[in-house]
């Protein structure tokens, strides 16, 4: 048993000659540090300025660059989406499936009101044509029979709407 307080006495030295281990380096703002770990990755090799016994300089070696290297990483590797971008992307899909279906109905509504403008202005150049006497009524309630010039100028007229209308 007279053994044993020795033995205390030995490991208690090894323990503390392992805490008394420490790294000293200057970080980037210059400041010294102390820390039984290793200086964080990237601190360069002149500023570590003692390492615990056995600690040998970490040696980064990269490798030489390749021609395939210089071209830009894609951001992230290509990987199915995510359920919160399906969503997104089903959503962004309706969205314009029900723009291009209200612009659609939007065409067809026009097309129809050209149809109908185009089918009245053939109908009323058949009667400006026919040769009888064309009428209007005035301010007042009046029937005016239109003249020759006034004829003309309706007969342009509906020519222009036939032209716009009907194509």
């Amino acid at each position: 048993m007279r053994h044993k307080p020795l033995l205390i006495a030995l490991v208690g030295l090894l323990l503390a000659a392992s805490a008394h281990a420490q790294w000293k380096w200057r970080d980037a703002k210059g400041n010294v540090q102390y820390s039984d770990m290793p200086p964080p990755a990237g601190t360069p090799e002149k500023d570590i300025l003692q390492r615990p016994p056995g600690a040998r300089p970490t040696i980064v070696v990269s490798p030489p660059p390749s021609p395939a290297s210089a071209a830009p990483a894609p951001a992230r590797p290509a990987s199915a989406p995510t359920k919160a971008e399906q969503d997104a992307a089903a959503r962004q899909k309706r969205e314009q499936d029900g723009a291009a279906a209200k612009q659609k109905e939007e065409e067809q509504r026009i097309a129809a009101i050209r149809r109908d403008n185009c089918a009245r202005a053939q109908s009323n150049m058949r009667e400006l044509q026919s040769g009888t006497r064309m009428t209007r009524t005035n301010d007042k309630g009046e029937r005016i029979f239109l003249d020759e010039a006034q004829l003309a100028a309706e007969v342009a007229r509906t020519r222009d709407t036939i032209t716009s209308e009907c194509r």
